[in-house]
């Protein structure tokens, strides 16, 4: 490993994960474009892995950015990986996206550097490795989003425009993303390697995990326990963030499932608008598996896959490593509830625990439910205590329901002007609504025009602020026959 300690400013890469055995990953370069052009660069981003604006605007800079050379110390590589596709086993890996290497930030932090869009690899599975301006663009939004949401999330330093045409139903123009995450392991990694290589290989994916990721873990009695355990934990409170801010990943496949707890692959995503737990956005998720309400139960399903992987190491006996994963996998629902609730209580302004919390929770959704009420603006109507702006404020049961959680309030120790400051500080005034990222795209892909969408990025940027120019991002879509349809294309 790199001395952490004696970190610069500029580029400072490391390939710990090229030093593992040749069955995780194949080493290639990326393809290379004809005429790359820089579209949007995430200039705090930038210098927080210690990298200049100057120099990632510089010819060199663009170079990288676009795959037509790497930097110092970089050994691009695709990693491979396989996962459950909508409940169906298949091989995957990187398709189109190589790791270039691991900056080693100023604080002694690594993360990976990924090109998303740099050409085959030899996990492409026929496709050409590319990608298009809008799928890029859309999970530059998104996920830088995601970020100052407060959600665990890779994030997004660049996108750059290839000079080069993709095909997909029409021409479109290509696109490269740059993104950063605090690694690329996903449950999907371990299948692999449980499917397709050895136990040793195992071992060694197991305990380069923990020294990444969990390293207070090496030292327990039974390491590969407490790993599965930390990564439950940490899905936990992943997916309830999720819940508590109405995100709909939409392709929750255990290759989308990050094993160090961040959002990662942001396709068919979106956020819902009126409440019903049974949204889904995906043209192809035809059954709803990966619907909104259903997100808890799917990541339980693929942490179950992700311990069947660590059987062999779990203990030797097949018959207790079994027992140890479901115990384990058997914490989960609980772990998640008691992040959701503690989400759900901030966002009601409660700061303590009381018997009927959960119920006062259950009955306000299911208001919001039947009236077709905006999940965003009802919990932002509620903090500034204007429930008449509500569709569920004509509701029978509204006024009861009202005036119990008023009643809760006012038993707190706490003032309810501090109430309502949790409440602000737990209730995003602005989401990208989907209606907001479809126009930006359109601006940006069609016209070339960019401003809408780094005028957007500028509000998303700070969604607890409550600002009033914020306040033409609350609105809602026009009315419409047809469902909002998200796509798979990053």
């Amino acid at each position: 490993m790199s001395n952490e300690k004696e970190v610069k400013t500029g580029w400072h890469l490391d390939d710990s994960y090229a030093r593992l055995p040749k069955i995780f990953f194949t080493k290639i370069k990326p393809s290379g474009v004809t005429s790359p052009s820089l579209i949007i660069l995430n200039n705090p981003l930038a210098s927080f892995l210690g990298l200049t604006e100057k120099d990632l605007r510089s010819e060199e800079g663009l170079a990288i950015l676009a795959g037509n050379k790497v930097p110092g110390g970089s050994l691009p590589l695709a990693q491979a990986y396989a996962g459950h596709q909508f409940g169906h086993f298949t091989m995957l890996g990187d398709g189109r996206a190589l790791l270039i290497g691991e900056q080693i930030t100023p604080l002694g932090e690594r993360y990976d550097l990924q090109l998303k869009g740099s050409g085959p690899t030899p996990y492409s599975r026929g496709g050409d490795g590319r990608a298009a301006l809008g799928p890029m663009l859309r999970e530059y939004m998104i996920s830088e989003a995601m970020y100052a949401l407060g959600i665990p999330t890779t994030r997004s330093l660049s996108v750059v425009t290839t000079g080069e045409s993709v095909i997909r139903e029409t021409n479109l123009d290509g696109a490269i993303l740059t993104r950063v995450a605090a690694s690329h392991l996903r449950v999907g990694t371990f299948q692999y390697i449980a499917n397709w290589g050895t136990v040793e290989d195992l071992h060694l994916l197991a305990d380069y995990t923990l020294n990444r990721h969990f390293v207070e873990g090496v030292a327990k009695e039974n390491p590969y326990l407490y790993l599965l355990q930390e990564v439950i934990k940490r899905q936990a409170q992943l997916i309830a963030k999720w819940q508590l801010v109405g995100f709909v990943h939409g392709v929750m496949n255990t290759d989308n499932m990050s094993i160090n707890g961040e959002t990662i692959d942001y396709g068919p995503c979106a956020f819902i608008d009126a409440y019903n737990p049974a949204t889904v956005f995906s043209s192809i998720d035809r059954e709803g598996r990966y619907a909104y309400g259903n997100q808890p139960h799917i990541a339980r399903w693929n942490l179950a896959r992700f311990a069947e992987t660590l059987l062999p190491l779990l203990h030797p006996n097949p018959s207790e490593a079994i027992q140890l994963a479901e115990t384990a996998i058997s914490h989960f629902s609980r772990l998640y509830q008691d992040d959701w609730v503690k989400g759900m209580r901030s966002k009601l302004g409660l700061f303590d625990e009381e018997i009927g919390d959960e119920q006062l929770m259950s009955e306000l959704l299911k208001m919001m439910e039947n009236a077709q009420a905006d999940y965003t603006n009802t919990f932002c109507a509620l903090t500034y205590d204007r429930p008449q702006d509500t569709r569920i404020y004509t509701l029978a049961e509204f006024n009861p329901w009202y005036s119990r959680w008023q009643e809760r309030r006012s038993k707190q120790k706490q003032s309810k002007a501090q109430s309502n400051q949790l409440m602000r500080d737990s209730n995003p005034a602005v989401i990208p609504r989907n209606h907001r990222v479809e126009e930006a795209l359109e601006a940006a892909v069609k016209n070339k025009d960019y401003s809408i969408m780094e005028r957007l990025l500028s509000v998303l940027s700070s969604p607890y602020a409550h600002k009033s120019d914020q306040a033409g991002y609350y609105t809602l879509p026009s009315p419409s026959d047809l469902p909002y349809q998200t796509y798979c294309g990053t």
